[in-house]
């Protein structure tokens, strides 16, 4: 973490039990649970977006997605590769 920032949260303690032996079965200490909360948020961010996304292009034809990939693609190898800066 490059500049961590504290957050309060408040959890059951059904699920800080739950939480806490299961990290305690994998060998991981107290403070792994920061790590593990991040992880655990980073994935539910990610899962939350790609739901999202997937309803946003819901519509969408395989073909249409297939060619914005494309474009999108080329617009990256333009920029990153691109002796003159793109």
């Amino acid at each position: 973490m490059d500049d961590p920032v504290r957050w309060t949260v408040r959890v059951s303690k059904e699920t800080d039990v739950a939480v806490r032996t299961f990290l305690a079965q994998r060998g991981m200490k107290k403070g792994d649970l920061a790590k593990f909360v991040e992880e655990a948020v980073r994935w539910r961010v990610l899962d939350q977006t790609v739901a999202e996304t997937k309803a946003r292009n819901s519509s969408a034809s395989g073909a249409d997605i297939d060619a914005a990939i494309v474009e999108a693609l080329a617009a990256v190898r333009t920029e990153r590769f691109d002796p003159r800066g793109g």
